[in-house]
């Protein structure tokens, strides 16, 4: 009697578990590097935020720093002005970027001049785009948090100046 040419069931299913557990250890590395970048990506947003935060208080004299966070950025075709000085990209101007919401605003007003400033950063889903805030004021000194408390909401300036410095 002549074998057909083939795979057995056993065979097959011997493949299939060791494709399933190939796969159980590298997704939740793939999943670690996703975190990762977006974290990489809300501490280059925060920079940004800083230098645009300088451009517009030496721009803006008398307003100082920005009031809020869509004040730096504009939509397309933009025209600098205090409501929108086109600072920024306007994805990152909204409030959303890369897993992340942002938040920048303008504070302790001297005759109506913004003197100081805080933006910050906290992932949009906890521990799927990012697990740590971050945070930075006038002195340009970005800072971190574990986020034990799991917030999605970007931290206050009080919050702020309790932060490591990531520097």
């Amino acid at each position: 009697m002549k074998r057909k040419k083939g795979f057995s069931l056993i065979e097959l299913l011997i493949v299939v578990a060791i494709i399933l557990i190939i796969a159980a250890i590298a997704i939740p590395n793939l999943l670690r590097a996703k975190i990762s970048a977006d974290e990489a990506s809300a501490v280059a947003s925060i920079k940004a935020i800083n230098t645009a935060e300088l451009s517009y208080q030496t721009a803006y004299p008398t307003t100082g720093y920005a009031p809020n966070l869509s004040s730096l950025g504009g939509a397309n075709p933009c025209n600098p002005s205090p409501a929108s000085a086109c600072l920024i990209d306007n994805t990152l101007a909204i409030g959303m970027k890369s897993g992340y919401n942002f938040a920048a605003v303008g504070g302790n007003p001297v005759n109506g001049v913004n003197t100081t400033y805080v933006a910050g950063a906290a992932p949009t889903s906890y521990n799927q785009s990012g697990v740590r805030q971050f945070c930075s004021s006038e002195d340009n000194v970005i800072r971190w948090d574990a986020n034990t408390g799991k917030s999605t909401s970007p931290p206050s300036a009080a919050q702020c100046q309790g932060f490591t410095s990531l520097q």
